[in-house]
């Protein structure tokens, strides 16, 4: 049967918020938490994947006092750290998931993983419309179409961000997106950690929901709307990744025309 891996993408590196990743949320380091989500999904396996700078000593004993694997690889060319710690644990499907987004959903990666392998997809996302709470974003791709990027990706935003050169190259790969409906589609909430603010957040939701750690998103979307002044702490923080977004997108269509 073809092997699915989960490879978290963690590093101690951030500016806005040191060594989130390892940071304590109700008695757990965040990493944690996003490993402990991971493994209630169907996937197979879930390993970590960080760099070799030695700043990430700490996760790699992190995982091992927690029995995880952990890949070392390049700390900017993200692309090649994830090809080749696929490689190296034999993945057939690769979900992509990020070390700052401890309340992912696992129903909802569930269903990004089945779709994937129900169709005949290179690439199943989440995140290419904006629909869902930041914070569930997942990705799934075959380790052959991360082969196929990883060789012929040479810009370094396409190195820089692990699945920009799949999506960005429909021609090439057969690519679907899987939008939010109903009660899932709150864009404006978010769910991951970048900031204090989002810290806040997170903290709040551990403190006032019982059993938060397993806790599904509908009753998390609940209390926040409940609480419109804890949802709406890290606004700011959300319209500032939107600009950084739209920012990046403009300058890799420049690249791209003056490379064509």
């Amino acid at each position: 049967m073809p092997k699915t891996l989960i490879i978290i993408q963690a590093r101690m590196g951030s500016s806005r918020l040191p060594n989130k990743v390892l940071i304590n949320v109700a008695g757990k380091p965040i990493l944690q938490h996003v490993i402990d989500r991971c493994k209630m999904s169907i996937a197979d396996e879930v390993i970590v994947a960080t760099s070799t700078n030695p700043e990430n000593d700490e996760i790699e004993k992190f995982c091992s006092k927690i029995g995880v694997s952990c890949f070392r690889g390049s700390e900017n060319d993200v692309l090649d750290r994830y090809y080749n710690a696929a490689k190296e644990y034999k993945a057939d499907v690769v979900v992509r998931i990020t070390g700052d987004c401890p309340l992912l959903e696992p129903k909802i990666l569930n269903k990004v993983i089945e779709e994937f392998k129900s169709g005949d997809y290179d690439y199943i996302s989440n995140v290419l419309e904006r629909g869902f709470p930041r914070g569930l974003d997942t990705e799934v791709f075959s380790f052959k179409a991360l082969e196929r990027a990883h060789a012929l990706a040479k810009e370094k935003p396409h190195r820089e961000h692990v699945t920009a050169f799949i999506y960005g190259n429909p021609s090439l790969f057969k690519i679907r997106n899987i939008g939010a409906e109903g009660e899932f589609k709150r864009p404006d909430i978010r769910l991951t950690i970048d900031t204090p603010h989002d810290l806040a957040v997170l903290n709040s939701i551990f403190a006032n929901i019982p059993n938060a750690a397993v806790a599904p998103i509908e009753k998390i979307i609940k209390y926040l709307d409940e609480h419109p002044y804890i949802r709406d702490l890290n606004q700011e923080s959300e319209l500032a990744q939107r600009t950084k977004n739209i920012e990046e997108g403009v300058k890799q269509k420049i690249a791209d025309s003056s490379n064509s």
